[in-house]
């Protein structure tokens, strides 16, 4: 089936280089999404833009796809469940929960000069880096595109309850399954504790297993894959 890619913040389509012939070894057809604002040279892009680029690739999917978002991206595949949930086969979500209706897309970093750059790595000190030799993070930072202030403080907006339909799998990496369902239970995700069809799977990596345990990451994604 096809599988559209999303990843997060500072990352275009070429996060899945290692992911995609895995994927296209099992038998499906990948398909990373490069975001307005966050590869193609726009500094003035916005998150209806993004929104915009995600729902042409659902139209022009190949059956129903399977939307994969990564980190703040889960929010971009939800919008995708939102927008058309009788075009999207299942959501997968790696490293991130979607946010609510009427809150930022991803206001977590300071914005300089209309753009949000890397922040550096200590932001993410701990289990979201462990697995990052300092070769890949130098590459990382060297690599990483700042994002618009547009995207980053775009307001979501979802409008259509049958997204809560849409099959939803989260792929566990610095977070546990468990700690995924106490904060689902808590209150704390409430997008995801009225999914109807709702699965939690661990894989051990820091926040972007698509650079460190690609092969496993896609094997993962292949497996949830829905018959259609």
């Amino acid at each position: 089936m096809d599988i559209l890619l999303i990843a997060g913040l500072w990352l275009d389509g070429s996060a899945w280089d290692e992911v995609v012939p895995v994927l296209e070894g099992l038998g499906h057809r990948p398909i990373p999404i490069t975001l307005p604002g966050q590869g193609d040279g726009s500094a003035s892009a916005t998150l209806d833009d993004q929104v915009a680029a995600v729902l042409a690739a659902v139209d022009s999917a190949s059956g129903k796809p399977m939307v994969v978002g990564h980190s703040a991206a889960c929010t971009l595949a939800w919008l995708a469940a939102d927008a058309r949930p009788e075009r999207v086969a299942k959501v997968a979500l790696i490293g991130g929960f979607p946010a609510s209706d009427g809150q930022p897309y991803a206001d977590f970093f300071e914005v300089k000069d209309g753009i949000v750059p890397f922040p550096g790595w200590g932001p993410f000190e701990g289990p979201d880096s462990a697995d990052l030799g300092e070769q890949a993070r130098r590459d990382f930072a060297s690599a990483a595109i700042p994002v618009p202030a547009g995207v980053t403080k775009g307001v979501v907006r979802l409008t259509d309850e049958r997204r809560f339909d849409v099959p939803v799998l989260v792929v566990c990496p610095e977070f546990t399954p468990a700690q995924a369902q106490e904060w689902i239970a808590a209150g704390d995700v409430p997008e995801l504790a009225k999914a109807e069809h709702l699965d939690l799977v661990d894989i051990d990596s820091g926040h972007w297993p698509m650079i460190t345990r690609p092969a496993e990451l896609a094997r993962l994604l292949a497996t949830a894959a829905p018959e259609i």
